[in-house]
Formats: C-alpha cells, structure tokens, sequence
C-alpha cells in the first residue's frame, strides 16, 4: 500500500510512491545481516542509549500488548520484552505481548536468527495497512523506520487506528541537530563517512547513501509532532537525544 499520494521522496529524488516501496525493500535485503553492526559503527553505539531512553519511556506493562513497528531485528522488542517481564515478576498480572512487524522478510529472518524472548511475536507487514484489528494495542512503537515508508501521514493514521483508547505512540528517529555547530559536524560525518563505512561493511555503499539522504528529507522535529497532532493524536511532544541527531515524538490515542 502506498498511501493516497503519487510521489514520494527517496533520499535526495522524489520517485513514484509504489517505487520507493520497491527501492526501500531493496536497501534492507541488502544490509539486514550486517544492520546491527552497522548501527553500532554508524553511531558509536549511541543508538543504544537512545534505545534505552525510549524503552524506559514507553515503560512497559504487564499484560499490555506493544507493536513494534519497522522493528527490523527485534532490537527494541527485545527491551520492551525483558522490561514487562521484570515489571511482571514484581506485581505479578499477565505476560505482555510484543509483536515485531516489518515490511522485509529479510529484516525479519535476520531479527529471528539472533532469537526472541518468550513474549515476541514476529509477523511481516506494512506500516500503512497493518494486518491488525482497530484498538487492539496498548502501545505503538516505531524507531528509525518512518522515514521509509511511502507516505507518512497514512503510516500515523495506521498507529491510530491500532491503538486502545489512551494507548501510547512513540517515533524515535534520526533529526534536526538544535546547534548549528553539531549540525555541521553530524553532516561532515553522514556523508563523508557513512556511506564509506557502510562500502567497507556491508559491500553497498548505495543503501547507506540512500539511508543519510533520507534523513535529510525527513521533517524537523516541530514539523513531524504536527504531523502527528493531524493524525488525531494528542498531548504531542518530543524529546531531542545527542541535541537532536535523534528524537522521540510521543503523543497519546484519544
């Protein structure tokens, strides 16, 4: 599903909204066995922390049911999953649910060999038409994939659909460097480094091309929380991590 628009962006060209689905799904067959690895070089391992941060704030429950959307190699699953089962043996309830979807097969066979907790699920599925009934979730969680998809505004309207009555959205993504200072570094390593270390890597410079391009195309972090108000979220905000190389926009389903 592309959404209602016709065009839409990959990295620095805009492409019919039903190519980029073919060209995104290229680029993740392409780096999933090495995307771990690549996260950790591309970042210094600060993607962790920022991991974390956002696990810690979506603080999950016993009993609840968490998608994780774009979750890729389950990496956030796997946080969410370890803290609903500490919370569990402390106040007892239910096991929660964490449902891994993802739009490629690959990222998804990558994710299931490195192995799963006990409350993992893992499906493929598009962001913008999830293979799920409306209100059926607790929490909708999706991190560094939304830039992906063919038409955001519908991917938003998607995590609506799916969330209960008060259930928790959360984006953490790569964004807009608050200092020009640390804009200007963030740039010099993106496209001088990036697509080097992935060439090195994984054999394809292109994808990571693809991925630091893509970054720059994505709103900034004001524009991105409207987007989300617009999508019938509420109580909207973000936190900026690193000053903004990445943020974590929240809103509430009402």
């Amino acid at each position: 599903m592309t959404g209602p628009t016709d065009t839409s962006t990959f990295g620095f060209r805009d492409v019919d909204a039903r190519e980029k689905v073919r060209l995104v799904r290229g680029v993740f067959d392409s780096v999933a066995d090495r995307y771990d690895l690549m996260n950790d070089l591309m970042s210094g391992g600060v993607h962790r922390l920022w991991k974390d941060m956002a696990a810690n704030r979506l603080n999950p429950q016993p009993g609840e049911v968490i998608l994780d959307i774009a979750g890729g190699t389950g990496d956030m699953a796997r946080r969410f999953s370890r803290m609903a089962r500490r919370a569990l043996q402390r106040r007892g309830g239910p096991d929660a649910s964490v449902h891994v979807i993802d739009y490629n097969a690959e990222m998804i066979a990558a994710g299931v060999r490195k192995g799963s907790e006990p409350e993992m699920s893992w499906a493929v599925g598009d962001a913008q038409s999830l293979p799920l009934p409306d209100a059926c979730a607790d929490a909708y969680v999706i991190s560094f994939g939304i830039r992906n998809v063919a038409h955001v505004p519908t991917a938003l309207k998607e995590a609506r659909r799916v969330l209960k009555p008060g259930g928790r959205f959360l984006c953490l993504e790569f964004s807009r460097p608050t200092a020009s200072a640390v804009r200007a570094a963030y740039d010099a390593w993106s496209f001088k480094a990036i697509p080097s270390i992935g060439k090195a890597v994984t054999g394809d410079r292109d994808s990571y091309q693809y991925l630091v391009e893509s970054i720059r195309r994505f709103p900034d972090q004001k524009a991105f929380a409207a987007m989300i108000a617009e999508a019938g979220f509420s109580r909207v905000g973000f936190t900026n991590y690193s000053g903004g190389v990445a943020a974590l926009h929240h809103g509430w389903a009402v």
